[in-house]
């Protein structure tokens, strides 16, 4: 895995120590947290960085496709360093964002017949439900 210095400066990107630790966290969870959650995670450890720099970090992210934004609903999007399309499963009790492997699902743009006249600019796939968890509390 490439070092995240050198995937900033590939990316045309200012290496700063806030940007090191929010791509960081983006690339060690799996929780797909919302700028508001970075920010009370990263905040003890840079009480400096500001809410305002974490979205404009994430913007810069996603405009250089190394983050993915999840539009799940709510106040706040959510964010994934896994940028290769792939299928999420949102729990419409919690909230809780989860990846969902499925060999059936993957490659969809691929299974997409060349004639359909639409040109693709990215593609999401989103299920929403009731976790396991939820399910468990609800019974």
């Amino acid at each position: 895995m490439k070092e995240i210095t050198q995937v900033l400066r590939e990316n045309s990107m200012k290496v700063t120590p806030q940007r090191i630790a929010i791509y960081q966290m983006l690339l060690q969870t799996k929780e797909h947290p919302s700028a508001e959650t970075i920010y009370k995670t990263l905040s003890p450890d840079h009480p400096a960085m500001s809410l305002a720099t974490i979205y404009k970090t994430l913007d810069s992210f996603k405009s250089a496709g190394l983050v993915q934004e999840l539009n799940v609903g709510g106040a706040s999007s959510r964010y994934d360093a896994v940028t290769v399309a792939h299928p999420h499963l949102i729990c419409t009790c919690c909230g809780k964002v989860m990846d969902y492997k499925n060999d059936a699902l993957s490659n969809l743009r691929e299974k997409l017949p060349e004639n359909i006249g639409f040109d693709i600019a990215f593609e999401q796939l989103l299920f929403y439900g009731i976790c396991k968890d939820c399910k468990k509390q609800v019974q």
